[in-house]
């Protein structure tokens, strides 16, 4: 009597292949595609992440306006002028005292560095003889003479406007 071996589809100890197990992985180059796909769009997302040097400008004249505006608030608190110095590398602000000016070393008008990438500052008086000005001065008044602040970098330049009246803007 010949033995009979039991089928494969009823042995449990003997699973059979299907197709469907043996296409479960990934090919090699599957992976590769995928991953060429994930580098492309990670390098495109780190190149909108980089900063326009022309907005880091602009963001810093805006910093610098409210500065000014804060300056003049100070000002008139103090009832002492307080004057905005352009330096290299950075700016800082002085507060006029009997022996002359002094610079402020608080955390708000305290010296600083340039951001933005700015490489130089020219200061105007707008209706006036005075072509050039080497500072801007904040008086104890709430009036003040019109002035505008050029800001420059390699990107460009931004300008900021004080009508006179405390407010700052940047155009």
């Amino acid at each position: 009597m010949q033995q009979r071996r039991p089928s494969p589809r009823r042995d449990r100890r003997y699973p059979r292949a299907s197709k469907r197990s043996r296409a479960a992985g990934f090919t090699l180059l599957e992976m590769l595609v995928v991953l060429l796909i994930a580098g492309l769009l990670i390098s495109l997302a780190s190149l909108t992440l980089s900063r326009n040097p022309r907005t880091d400008l602009n963001e810093e004249a805006q910093r610098l306006a409210l500065l000014f505006e804060s300056a003049g608030d100070e000002a008139q608190v103090r009832a002492r002028p307080i004057a905005w110095e352009p330096l290299p590398g950075g700016f800082r602000f002085d507060v006029r005292t009997e022996d002359g000016w002094r610079p402020l070393r608080d955390d708000l008008l305290g010296e600083r560095r340039w951001e933005g990438g700015v490489t130089s500052v020219a200061i105007t008086y707008p209706g006036s003889d005075e072509t050039r000005a080497s500072r801007l001065v904040f008086g104890t008044e709430a009036v003040d003479v019109p002035v505008e602040v050029t800001l420059f970098s390699a990107a460009g330049s931004a300008t900021i406007v004080g009508t006179g009246t405390g407010r700052f803007e940047v155009r």
